[in-house]
């Protein structure tokens, strides 16, 4: 099998390795090899009419879509022309078994990619559906280091629905400041809140409004900022593939005058149902059908805003574009607001509805054991801090990884992560009379194949009344969602209330206001693994943790993933 190989040692283990190889020899028996180059600078760009440097992926942002079909490997030569700063890619949703140095995470897999280097990512997309690739260093992603993985079906598979054609959606928030002002503030005391984003962007083009500004600095005319336009033959039926590469927004998106039909989450064939908005949250993607089955004589509006926030920002804008009228003539109708921000049950709603299809179901096993993460906002030395049961955590300079295979303990904290928190006295609802943190590097060290239950419990931020939505994400894994409810977790009772029938599988799941939300995943996959808050301020300040499992299974780590940290020591002159 191309790229990074794990190896095993005992029975059980081999038993394990040599199934993997069996089904890695049939996703490759007809299996194509998709090497890719790509140059990752900044670049001048006006995707809301407003000109700021972004990051563009041979000149483009969002970066070209990755098109391949299931058992693909791909190789992807990333060159670093960002001149002052390090670099590391991340292939969301793709599980990187057999491969976790590709993970592309800096501080967890790799050294970030240094300026004027190249790094090799080599991995198998080996499940059809909607992914996305990103940044994962520093808060790079919010400047346009992002886009979109289709992966298809093999050649003679089919899936639960037809269509005729399909569409890629990029959704993203864009801010005017940069990413390095935004980190200085969120890092500084007094704390600086980065604020709502300017525009929202459909496929890397917004609409800022310029009035009172100069050509030079936002200029309405310019053609990088007219709005996106999806074409559509009257009476046939499309596929949507949404990605939300937001770095804060929640998103809700529609389209005027059409029903949308969900039918895949993170990659995961889900019971069809119909909508007229969907909720997306910063890391998820999604697949929906689209008839054009209204009138020809005219285009309609795409529209995503905002929700879960109340934000000043206005409403994103693309066109559903009915041949054989002009792609880009704007509707003479009002565009679609969307829901209310502030409409929880709604979205709370959607995350009940959504179900794992007929014929896809997968039973998840007993667990082995439950960790609870409480989500809170917290001080530590008087900066302003997110932390999981009260630990705030930090990367450590040499990558986890690594220093796992070398078995260098003084790298990061061996103290054992927190398991739980005082659930019958902590107070959801209140801000907490001492709201100080500790940090810590630790991780937590699971079972391999052991199966874990993660309960996700939210509760008041610093500000009274204040409870926010958290999307989390993990890497390596899909896992199943058990449940969602109001109020505090109750240890003895709320797993009666699990989804076991036909529970949906995803890698990033909403953790809604002053609620709890319950998966289940097996720790199969051998390394070290990142489970984080997809808002890229939350992340910065901690809010992550890191499961461990199996990585003495794993390969030697390469030459290419060092080069910081205590890394350094083992760089070939």
């Amino acid at each position: 099998m191309a790229g990074e190989i794990l190896f095993f040692k005992g029975t059980k283990s081999c038993v394990i390795f040599l199934a993997f190889c069996l089904v890695a020899t049939c996703l490759l028996a007809e299996a194509e090899v998709h090497n890719l180059t790509w140059e990752v600078s900044y670049q001048y760009k006006s995707l809301d009419c407003y000109k700021k440097l972004a990051i563009a992926i041979n000149g483009e942002t969002p970066g070209p879509t990755i098109n391949a079909t299931e058992g693909d490997t791909i190789i992807v030569n990333v060159k670093n022309n960002l001149l002052m700063e390090n670099l590391a890619i991340h292939w969301h949703g793709i599980r990187q078994i057999g491969t976790p140095w590709s993970d592309g995470t800096d501080g967890v897999s790799q050294c970030g990619t240094m300026p004027g280097d190249t790094f090799v990512y080599q991995f198998v997309v080996d499940k059809a559906g909607t992914y996305m690739y990103h940044s994962h260093y520093g808060m790079q992603r919010e400047s346009g280091l992002y886009g979109l993985i289709e992966v298809s079906v093999p050649s003679g598979t089919k899936e639960p629905f037809t269509y005729d054609g399909e569409h890629g959606v990029v959704l993203s928030d864009w801010y005017h400041s940069s990413s390095y002002e935004q980190a200085t503030g969120l890092t500084s005391i007094p704390y600086v809140w980065i604020g709502e984003p300017q525009s929202l962007l459909i496929n890397g083009r917004g609409k800022y409004d310029c009035a009172n500004l100069s050509a030079s600095v936002c200029n309405a005319a310019n053609p990088e900022c007219a709005p996106s336009s999806f074409t559509v033959v009257p009476g046939e039926t499309y596929r949507f593939r949404i990605a939300s590469l937001t770095s804060l927004s929640a998103l809700s998106f529609q389209i005027e005058g059409h029903n949308m039909t969900v039918v895949e989450a993170d990659g995961n064939y889900v019971e069809p149902f119909a909508t007229e908005n969907l909720y997306i949250y910063a890391g998820e993607t999604y697949s929906v059908l689209v008839t054009a089955n209204q009138s020809s004589s005219r285009n309609y509006w795409i529209t995503t805003n905002v929700v879960s926030r109340n934000a000043s920002t206005p409403i994103g804008q693309a066109i559903l574009n009915y041949y054989p009228n002009q792609n880009l003539i704007p509707p003479n109708t009002t565009p679609p607001p969307g829901p209310l921000w502030n409409d929880v049950d709604a979205r709370k709603n959607q995350s009940l509805a959504i179900e794992a299809r007929q014929g896809y179901i997968q039973i998840p096993p007993h667990p082995d054991k439950v960790i609870v993460l409480l989500n809170t906002q917290n001080k530590v030395d008087g900066y302003t801090k997110w932390a999981i049961n009260n630990v705030s955590h930090t990367l450590p300079e040499t990558p986890y990884l690594i220093a796992l295979k070398k078995n260098w303990l003084d790298v990061f904290d061996q103290t054992p992560a927190p398991e739980s928190y005082d659930y019958e006295n902590y107070d959801i609802y209140s801000v907490q009379n001492n709201t100080n943190a500790t940090t810590s590097s630790s991780i937590y060290r699971l079972e391999f194949n052991s199966t874990v239950d993660v309960i996700l419990q939210n509760a008041n931020t610093m500000t009274a009344n204040n409870s926010e939505t958290h999307p989390w994400h993990l890497h390596g894994h899909d896992f199943w969602v058990l449940g969602f409810g109001d109020g505090k977790y109750d240890m003895k009772n709320n797993d009666a209330n699990y989804k076991f029938k036909n529970p949906i599988m995803k890698n990033t799941v909403p953790l809604h206001p002053y609620g709890w939300t319950a998966l289940r995943f097996q720790a199969n996959n051998p390394g070290i693994w990142l489970f984080h808050c997809h808002i890229e301020a939350h992340f910065l300040l901690g809010m992550l943790v890191l499961f461990e499992s199996g990585s003495s299974m794993v390969s030697v780590p390469p030459q290419a993933n060092m080069g910081c940290g205590k890394t350094k020591s083992l760089m070939q002159p």
